[in-house]
């Protein structure tokens, strides 16, 4: 799975820190902390008919993090929002659109990791791109990645923060092998996450996902639990080992860029009858039930 150029994101103004500016001219500095120590925190939101789907949890997490990361400044979330709107507005965008905001710690006065070093405020980056949901709706290939996830004692993976090596060097093993994606563990031995996604598997009627010790807290895989609530889906989060995911009957993926997908093959095996399930695709409708009418209004 390889994203391909939209070209109506050909000219994408991209804002840094108030300033709308052409994606080819557009960057930070090489004394911004993002650059120097991935010394950032980040959200993907999803852009529907003009209103954001679970702005404010996103927000709260954007905050969460960078709280945890002590962070001197943060914007507060009526600014935020407000740069959001004016991205939007000039790139004349009101839905298909997934928004990349960064957070750094800001421009350091040298170059060094201590945080005493950034004497001029954070950095905002509101990157708003046309983008559909990217993962195909036929499926996911997905390989064991060699990777493990760190525990919480190593780094919490509450903090929402922009080093991602670890995730990329699971996704050069899956590309590797030619896989979508990679499924990776945590240092126990049970099912984290992938490279990208929280894992949901199905089986006798149950959906059940992996506890969030090794893992982002992911919005959307909220959204999923919340919808098996209410519609007394029988669901749990539990630890999750390889065999259960190659026993599933169904097996999907969860976030923001890809909202849910289909697993139909992990190391080679097939998963269930090799097509996308039914309880994969009745809980991606009643996802696109909630995103077509919940959400906060940023256009009009």
């Amino acid at each position: 799975m390889l994203q391909q150029f939209n070209e109506k994101n050909r000219n994408l103004l991209v804002n840094i820190n108030g300033q709308l500016v052409h994606r080819d001219i557009a960057g930070v500095s090489p004394f911004d902390s993002a650059v120097q120590g991935g010394d950032a925190v980040w959200e993907g939101l999803r852009l529907y008919n003009g209103r954001i789907f679970k702005l404010h949890e996103h927000l709260a997490r954007l905050r969460r993090s960078a709280e945890a990361l002590a962070f001197a400044e943060i914007p507060p979330d009526e600014k935020i929002v407000d740069e959001i709107k004016r991205t939007l507005t000039a790139n004349g965008m009101r839905d298909g659109v997934h928004i990349r905001l960064t957070l750094t710690r800001g421009v350091k006065t040298t170059s060094g990791m201590d945080p005493r070093l950034n004497q001029s405020g954070p950095t905002l980056i509101v990157l708003a791109e046309h983008k559909s949901p990217v993962y195909a709706r036929t499926g996911l290939t997905l390989i064991t990645s060699n990777i493990r996830r760190p525990p919480p004692e190593i780094l919490d993976p509450r903090i929402h923060h922009a080093n991602l090596l670890n995730s990329i060097l699971a996704k050069i093993e899956a590309n590797k092998a030619g896989a979508d994606d990679a499924l990776m563990f945590d240092t126990r031995g049970f099912v984290a996450e992938t490279n990208a996604t929280h894992v949901f598997l199905v089986r006798n009627g149950e959906v059940a996902t992996g506890h969030v010790l090794a893992c982002p807290e992911g919005i959307t895989r909220a959204t999923v639990l919340e919808i098996c609530e209410s519609n007394a889906i029988p669901h749990a989060e539990t630890d999750l080992k390889l065999d259960d995911v190659y026993r599933a009957d169904e097996t999907f993926c969860t976030g923001t860029m890809g909202e849910l997908a289909g697993v139909i093959k992990v190391d080679g095996r097939v998963i269930g009858n090799g097509e996308v399930g039914p309880m994969t695709r009745r809980l991606s409708a009643l996802f696109s039930e909630r995103t077509a009418k919940e959400g906060a209004v940023v256009v009009a």
